[in-house]
């Protein structure tokens, strides 16, 4: 059967894609279609044809799959932030987990995964759990100054001031800055001809200690944000807030933030805990957006490295030091590597103001900084940790760490594929997956942790 673009038609979901998404077919071919669930009997019109698959968006339920449920969130499908929030919470979970094993059997070459993995760590309660939102402003259909998230895969706002993953109190920060931007007529950032004032507000939410932080992505100076002071002694009224600031970006970019912070009112920062670590942050500092959930996974990464109170640690792309510090509880000396500059003054603070003083800090490439370390100066390591970004870790790097050879290697992911690449690369050089766990950071995304334990055989 030959197939169109905008071509009605009908079929049950059978799976799940790498991205939460549906996939059914139809005569034998492919479709992947976003919100829907195993289960599910649709209509749906086909977007796109590649020569062996295509994607299709729903146009009917005809029938519901057992797992579907109403999103809490009544822009959910239209928001390009919750890619799973149709699928029981029960469902994501199992998802999640198999997700992990899949990549860690199918590209790492494992086998029997299921019996080296604890049971997926999720939420008691999957909604209101980040503690980080970066929100864009722009212009609807009218002209009006809205904020919200972006459409999947698009920069088309979809307006929503009251987010169900987000802290309930970025609503009313949202309305008090709308309002500021409305009676003060101050427009929003336009990139496609580069001119506006205001590009993304984000603000910071420090669970524990109930500490929040504004901070105005402008494009241009604090001059062109008229009669600000109406806005700060609306902001100061909130119960818990400690942070003004300005972010300059005058960058043709996407990037949101830029590299220089204005403080306007109280401090420049907030604090929060991890367990019982407390950490200084800043608007440009990395910081896990689910405390609750970081919590576990750190744990595990402290259960894994199984330190004994000798150790010498080693933390890769270790941001603000929040591993570093968890680890640092129970080892003898953690050195900790981050590129980004801002991220290691924080991280020395932050030691600073727990009282460590067995952990040291270097800004570089962690496989620049590694090498040089472990060559020239003769640093070894017991545990080695990484919790790299989106891309995994780099091949030199990996090479760095087999060559020093430590007992345990504790691999942080946040991508399972590539977990699951990096970790063949270390099982051919003598490493051994020993146990796994997934958590569950991001409920109703299709995002993962997840804390690989790797042991050196023969050791």
């Amino acid at each position: 059967m030959e197939f169109v673009k905008n071509q009605i038609v009908t079929l049950t979901i059978e799976d799940m894609g790498t991205n939460g998404e549906g996939v059914g077919r139809v005569d034998g071919f492919t479709l992947f279609i976003k919100d829907a669930v195993i289960g599910d009997v649709i209509e749906a019109k086909i977007l796109k044809l590649k020569k062996n698959y295509g994607y299709a968006r729903i146009e009917r339920i005809l029938e519901p799959g057992k797992d579907r449920v109403e999103p809490v969130c009544p822009v959910a499908r239209q928001c390009g932030g919750c890619s799973l929030q149709h699928l029981s919470y029960e469902k994501q979970l199992e998802w999640k987990f198999n997700k992990v094993k899949n990549c860690l059997e199918r590209i790492g070459g494992l086998e029997h995964m299921e019996e080296k993995m604890e049971p997926v760590y999720g939420m008691e309660d999957p909604y209101y759990y980040r503690n980080k939102a970066q929100f864009p402003v722009g212009t609807d259909r009218n002209g009006q100054l809205i904020t919200g998230f972006y459409a999947g895969r698009t920069h088309s706002i979809v307006e929503n001031t009251h987010c169900c993953i987000q802290a309930k109190i970025n609503q009313q920060i949202l309305e008090m800055v709308m309002e500021y931007c409305h009676k003060n007529h101050i427009t929003a950032y336009d990139e496609k001809n580069h001119k506006g004032v205001l590009r993304h507000i984000l603000t910071r939410v420090g669970f524990q200690t109930g500490e929040i932080m504004v901070c105005l992505i402008v494009n241009g100076g604090k001059k062109k944000l008229v009669n600000l002071g109406q806005l700060v002694e609306d902001l100061k009224a909130i119960s818990g807030m400690t942070s003004i600031t300005l972010n300059i970006n005058k960058e043709k970019t996407n990037r949101i933030l830029g590299d220089k912070i204005i403080s306007i009112w109280g401090q420049d920062y907030i604090t929060d805990y991890i367990g019982n670590v407390k950490y200084q942050i800043s608007p440009l500092s990395f910081y896990q957006v689910n405390p609750a959930q970081t919590e576990v996974l750190y744990g595990k990464a402290l259960e894994y490295a199984n330190l004994q109170g000798e150790e010498t640690v080693w933390d890769l792309y270790c941001g603000i030091g929040t591993i570093s510090l968890f680890l640092a509880q129970k080892a003898k000396k953690v050195y900790g590597v981050e590129i980004i500059p801002q991220a290691i003054e924080d991280a020395r603070q932050n030691a600073k103001i727990n009282g460590f003083d067995n952990v040291e800090f270097f800004v570089g490439k962690a496989e620049e900084v590694l090498p040089r370390e472990y060559e020239k100066h003769g640093v070894y390591a017991d545990v080695i940790v990484v919790d790299p970004p989106r891309k995994g870790c780099d091949a030199t790097l990996l090479d760095t760490i087999v060559t020093m050879a430590p007992k345990r290697v504790v691999y942080v992911s946040c991508d399972p594929a590539t977990l699951a690449r990096d970790v063949k690369i270390l099982g051919e050089k003598g490493y051994q997956v020993e146990k796994v766990s997934v958590v569950d950071q991001f409920g109703h995304t299709s995002h993962v942790e997840t804390v690989c334990c790797l042991h050196r055989v023969n050791s």
